[in-house]
């Protein structure tokens, strides 16, 4: 069997223009912009963005699965600095914020997903996030830092419900108010 030819580099520079163009325009604009528009101001003509990208729900699907693999990436670092000694809730924390930043940027694109359904292929690296995040977690509540409680799910639920549709001070404070509520020492044991 033929061994698969690696991509041209112009043919993975232009996916990565589109990809950058399709995460701003969304954003910028909405799940309804256009493929014309997108192509644009990618700088590439429409035929190259159907190429690499038959459906606008593909294109937005690789930009969430994108999104995810960054994710999983930035769970990954964190656990492996907890792994070298960083303090895990310290890492939790920082890794909140940076998510709920990098959410803000990418809300019209995950509101996007939502509208046209789109199935982003992501589940290794979602597996891969929550591995590292139950992990942190996990060396957060040996430490006694984190309510022996606190799941991985309940970050998904913090992540679900912050203001990435405000400015990023409304942001900030949200963390502040949060945050404490995963701390050992924050709230009674229930019950």
């Amino acid at each position: 069997m033929p061994q698969a030819r690696a991509p041209r580099a112009d043919a993975v520079r232009n996916r990565e223009k589109i990809l950058a163009a399709a995460r701003a325009q969304i954003t910028e604009r909405g799940p309804d912009v256009g493929m014309d528009e997108i192509a644009g101001a990618a700088g590439v003509a429409v035929g190259t963005l159907y190429r690499h990208f038959p459906t606008k729900t593909d294109l937005v699907a690789a930009v969430i699965a994108e999104f995810m693999a960054q994710v999983a990436a930035d769970a990954e670092a964190a656990h492996d600095r907890v792994t070298a000694g960083a303090g895990a809730l310290d890492e939790i924390n920082a890794f909140l914020a940076r998510v709920v930043e990098a959410s803000a940027t990418n809300h019209a694109v995950k509101a996007a997903a939502h509208t046209l359904g789109a199935d982003t292929g992501a589940d290794a690296d979602q597996h891969r996030a929550e591995a590292a995040l139950a992990a942190l977690i996990h060396e957060a509540q040996a430490a006694g830092d984190v309510h022996p409680d606190v799941t991985v799910g309940d970050i998904y639920l913090l992540f679900s419900t912050a203001p990435t549709d405000q400015p990023r001070a409304t942001r900030t404070r949200w963390l502040t108010l949060v945050l404490p509520g995963l701390t050992a020492g924050a709230r009674p044991a229930d019950g």
